[in-house]
């Protein structure tokens, strides 16, 4: 049985040395020719055998233009936080139909440990007409974020519209020209669009003019996967209660909701709106869309009653209208037949006298 040998990698063979300094940092793509081996000087079946000696016939150097297809370029650096959390933020407010926003004073982790407890406590309970066909409640979460960061976000997701972006041309590795499309959260697209934005001012009717007020100081986000008026009503029970449309549980029910700590925690947290379907929505328009009977199965029999009713009056609305006509018609024609009466009497008094 032959030996087993580790193939020596470039570096341990004296590649990098031979190369220099300066073609180490340009990647390069080595052209192995000749791998020869010398001859052994033992005679015995199990001597180590001879190391290779290669010999690099050239290299191949990357374009000026070429651009990595796995790392686009951006406008500003993409692997430091702020830009994966701005990243996280777009996609959050693309991804989330229904969101709720907090501003809180500085809570304390044993804080959002027990207000995330009761939380889940109180989803976990919620019973619906029609069961949701997947299980959302475990998606629900309450994530404390970065203002600054997630007001860029609202800009980006509202101003940058990937469809207006022009191609830009590249070069490949070897060399040939292609076009590529640089529309992302990062990219160069994204920054000028947020700048002229910014330039020409905020429409008011725009939903980052909307929201921006409420951003101040350090905020949460409760994030709902899903649009459940359920839901939303028994979150708006632990986390903003106000009675009577939206109690607080009883002590009897959930001891541990008026647990010091959970209290503590809950004073500090004040719900300032929501964002739902891609709509602004004030406190009051929150409550009133966790406030819809039966969910939105509720939601879609109001609507048919109102259609139904709509139909019903425009229904009897026309048949008033023939009747009307009708009325009017036959009492024009019992006038009518009234007034051919008379003469049609003295008529035919004339002819029975002509006859006698």
């Amino acid at each position: 049985m032959p030996p087993r040998l580790r193939c020596p990698t470039a570096r341990g063979m004296g590649l990098g040395s031979a190369l220099g300094p300066s073609s180490r940092r340009v990647p390069t793509l080595l052209i192995l020719t000749s791998i020869t081996t010398q001859p052994s000087t033992q005679t015995r079946p199990y001597a180590a055998a001879a190391a290779p000696s290669i010999s690099v016939a050239g290299g191949l150097n990357l374009p000026d233009g070429y651009v990595p297809p796995t790392r686009p370029p951006t406008a500003r650096p993409a692997d430091a936080r702020k830009a994966q959390l701005l990243r996280t933020y777009t996609s959050l407010l693309r991804s989330t139909p229904l969101m709720l926003i907090f501003q809180h004073n500085n809570l304390t982790a044993v804080e959002w440990a027990a207000i995330r407890r009761e939380l889940r406590r109180a989803l976990a309970e919620v019973q619906t007409p029609t069961p949701p066909p997947v299980d959302f409640v475990s998606k629900i979460q309450l994530q404390v974020i970065r203002t600054r960061i997630f007001d860029v976000a609202l800009k980006v997701v509202e101003f940058h519209d990937p469809s207006r972006v022009a191609p830009t041309t590249v070069k490949t590795a070897s060399g040939a020209k292609t076009t590529m499309k640089f529309d992302h959260d990062l990219s160069e697209a994204a920054y000028e669009a947020i700048k002229a934005a910014t330039a020409s001012g905020m429409p008011e009717s725009s939903q980052y003019a909307e929201l921006s007020p409420l951003l101040v100081g350090p905020c949460a986000l409760l994030t709902i996967p899903a649009v459940s008026p359920a839901h939303l009503a028994a979150a708006l029970n632990i986390l903003a209660p106000s009675p009577p449309a939206f109690p607080a549980p009883s002590r009897k029910k959930n001891p541990g909701y008026w647990d010091p700590i959970a209290q503590s925690g809950l004073q500090k947290l004040l719900l300032v709106g929501g964002r739902i379907e891609g709509k602004v929505f004030d406190l009051g328009g929150v409550r009133w869309v966790g406030g819809i009977e039966n969910g939105l199965d509720g939601l879609r029999a109001q609507l048919v009653h109102m259609l139904q009713n709509a139909g019903l009056g425009l229904t009897s609305v026309l048949e008033g209208a023939g009747k009307s006509l009708w009325l009017t018609m036959e009492s024009r024609r019992s006038v009518l037949e009234e007034a051919e009466k008379p003469a049609a009497e003295p008529a035919a008094e004339g002819e029975g006298e002509k006859k006698e």
